[in-house]
């Protein structure tokens, strides 16, 4: 899980996870979850002001990680701009020279893999003397089950780990959770009496 250091504005530091956003405004201040939807938490409404906020914060968002898949960078839809309907992932058909005067066709599928690369791997349709519109739709469908496998490794794969990491972070929650540094104000004060 990755962290990051977060100064607000009355000199309190906190080392807050990623889905876990400051909002300081004139009329706010407070944590908001991002993780399967959003939650704002208010320091006024929890006794610790700001540390109180971003540990029910903290409380809360490893609940939906533990209950909700991970959210991955893979394209639901596909672009507006691409030159065919065929889904996210699939391309083609490709026409290939194998032989003098004998060319095939294919689809080309990205697969993609959680921690990797994406693979790419190809689903034969026919020869330019075998084609048909049925193989066509055949080679079409077993292409787009590919991808969805592959997008469900991917995200189970996701999930897995984002829990761990939850857990592993959890477990270390009183380490990571708070650190105060000494509110601007009181700074120079002290600085004004020395």
């Amino acid at each position: 899980m990755k962290f990051r250091e977060v100064l607000i504005y009355n000199g309190e530091q906190f080392k807050v996870p990623q889905g876990i956003q400051r909002i300081d405004a004139r009329s706010t201040h407070g944590w908001q979850l991002r993780y399967g939807g959003t939650k704002f938490y208010s320091d006024s409404k929890f006794e610790g002001g700001a540390g109180g906020a971003l540990a029910a914060a903290n409380t809360e968002l490893g609940k939906r990680i533990a209950k909700l898949p991970a959210p991955t960078r893979l394209k639901p839809e596909r672009n507006a701009n691409k030159g065919n309907d065929l889904p996210v992932g699939i391309s083609g058909p490709i026409v290939r020279e194998r032989r003098p005067n004998v060319r095939d066709c294919s689809f080309s599928v990205l697969l993609p893999r959680f921690g990797e690369s994406p693979r790419r791997s190809s689903v034969y349709i026919a020869s330019e003397s075998t084609y048909t519109i049925e193989r066509y739709q055949q080679a079409l469908q077993k292409a787009i089950e590919m991808r969805q496998k592959a997008e469900e490794a991917y995200q189970r794969a996701a999930t897995k780990v984002k829990r761990q990491e939850s857990k592993t972070w959890q477990a270390e929650a009183g380490d990571l959770a708070i650190k105060k540094r000494k509110p601007a104000a009181k700074k120079a004060a002290s600085a004004a009496r020395a």
